[in-house]
């Protein structure tokens, strides 16, 4: 319980932002209440507990990527926990903003989400992972949180 995994299989990850931009895509289309709470729980449980008791997250493991010709490729966790924190917070706010009333404004962060979901599942560019980079750098993020991560860098740098 609780717990994130490290290292995570990039080809799962991309898997899942497939998945969260086809039911972001639902939701701007419908304006279905339901999708966006389907949204919230799939980022809550992915930030809280990793893939295990995501359903998009045990779809992509177990029926999706098995069936890609792609070999894993593994990364450091804690960015993919971040950007699944960063996912978690847009659509916790869509859900406040359409209880308030404002269903439009709703659609548009969720068409936020939509644009970074399809950079990660379709050119593998993980904004989240980006931005726990630059707050690394910056001393935000301590290095102790993904020693993986700082030896990336270091390597980067070389």
């Amino acid at each position: 319980m609780f717990k994130f995994p490290n290292p995570v299989n990039e080809v799962v990850a991309r898997t899942v932002a497939g998945f969260v931009l086809l039911t972001s895509v639902v939701y701007v289309a419908t304006g279905a209440f339901w999708v966006l709470l389907f949204l919230l729980f799939g980022f809550l449980v992915r930030v809280l507990n990793g893939p295990r008791f995501s359903p998009t997250a045990w779809m992509a493991i177990h029926l999706v990527v098995p069936l890609l010709p792609f070999d894993e490729k593994l990364v450091a966790g804690p960015p993919k926990r971040f950007a699944q924190g960063v996912g978690l917070f847009v659509v916790s706010v869509a859900v406040l903003v359409y209880l308030s009333g404002f269903e439009f404004y709703s659609k548009g962060l969720i068409g936020l989400l939509i644009l970074f979901a399809a950079l990660e599942c379709l050119l593998g560019f993980c904004a989240g992972c980006l931005m726990f980079g630059v707050l690394m750098r910056l001393g935000i993020i301590p290095e102790s949180v993904c020693l993986e991560c700082n030896l990336t860098e270091r390597q980067k740098r070389l």
